[in-house]
């Protein structure tokens, strides 16, 4: 293996963080990490560093933070560094200026099996779409977005009720391990790349993971009980489902609901018709069952057990939902 071969790695969340850490961890030369600029957040607007930007700090490396990664005075300062190798893990789209500098590469660590799912969302869309089976995949970057050529792939899973979040904490460990093997096969010469094109047959209409805006997440109750259910474990938890109840007087309370069960529909019910005992039970019927409601969240509120929800939130049949 090449140790002395010079890494820049980046990333920005926290899902970026445990491939970071194998990396150090295995005394990889990690001279510098780019990284999101500070963030205001909260009420009070204070400066929050990202989770990559914390780690590097932490461990005595060099922190870039550009806004705009074509800057002159970034990429005079990324060309100084002189590293052999970039690794990307949840960052933004890359210019070519940027991946094309180092000699050995610049690959990417994707939450899916490419060519499917490519995009901003492959975790959330995966679930969405009832897959029973999804992956990590490392490749090479060139100028079209999740396109480049594959390096290695691992299948993984995806369990009949797991959230976004649970496959999420699931793939950043699995996928830093595949960023190592990555690393290791690259500096020691031994890859051989596979096209995507490669992977798939003539005709085949690929799946799409796009950004998933507030408009997509709103509960369509119309749907079968399978979609429905899918699709709030797939924005759970974030961007997280959301819909409506409306009561007799017509005014409108926006919840979010994170975690459900699926049932048998209410015989002879329309969609969207909404059951409650006002004590512990609370169900919404769909096209062909009922989607029972065990975690939800009103707006302005912490996250609830609906126990607790209905406890302080006066609810009965005669409500709607939208």
């Amino acid at each position: 293996m090449n140790e002395a071969a010079k890494i820049i790695f980046l990333g920005t969340p926290g899902f970026a963080v445990d491939s970071l850490d194998i990396l150090v961890q295995n005394a990889f030369r990690v001279i510098a990490v780019v990284t999101a600029p500070d963030q205001p957040t909260g009420r009070g607007q204070k400066m929050q560093s990202s989770p990559v930007k914390e780690y590097a700090i932490q461990h005595g490396i060099k922190v870039l933070q550009p806004i705009k990664l074509k800057d002159t005075s970034f990429i005079n300062e990324l060309t100084a560094l002189h590293a052999d190798l970039f690794i990307v893990v949840a960052f933004r789209m890359l210019p070519e200026i940027v991946w094309k500098m180092p000699p050995m590469g610049t690959f990417n660590l994707h939450a899916s099996l490419l060519p499917n799912y490519r995009g901003a969302a492959p975790i959330n869309h995966a679930i969405i779409n009832g897959e029973t089976e999804t992956g990590l995949t490392t490749f090479f970057l060139k100028q079209e977005i999740d396109t480049g050529e594959i390096i290695f792939q691992e299948k993984m899973p995806i369990f009949p009720d797991e959230t976004a979040g649970e496959l999420h904490d699931r793939m950043k460990i699995a996928g830093a391990k595949l960023v190592l093997k990555t690393t290791e096969a690259i500096l020691n010469g031994n890859i051989n790349t596979v096209e995507q094109g490669m992977l798939t047959n003539p005709g085949t209409i690929l799946k799409p993971a796009p950004k998933i805006f507030r408009e997509d997440c709103r509960i369509d109750w119309t749907k079968s009980t399978d979609e429905i259910y899918d699709k709030i474990r797939g924005l759970s938890p974030y961007p997280a489902a959301f819909t409506y109840f409306i009561p007799p007087s017509g005014d409108s309370h926006l919840v979010k609901i994170y975690k459900t069960i699926k049932s048998a529909k209410h015989e002879g019910e329309k969609p969207s018709v909404l059951h409650t005992d006002g004590k512990s039970g609370l169900s919404v019927t769909t096209a062909d069952g009922t989607i029972q409601i065990l975690e939800i969240q009103q707006a302005g509120k912490r996250t609830m057990k609906i126990d607790e929800f209905l406890r302080g939130f006066r609810i009965n049949s005669d409500w709607m939902v939208g």
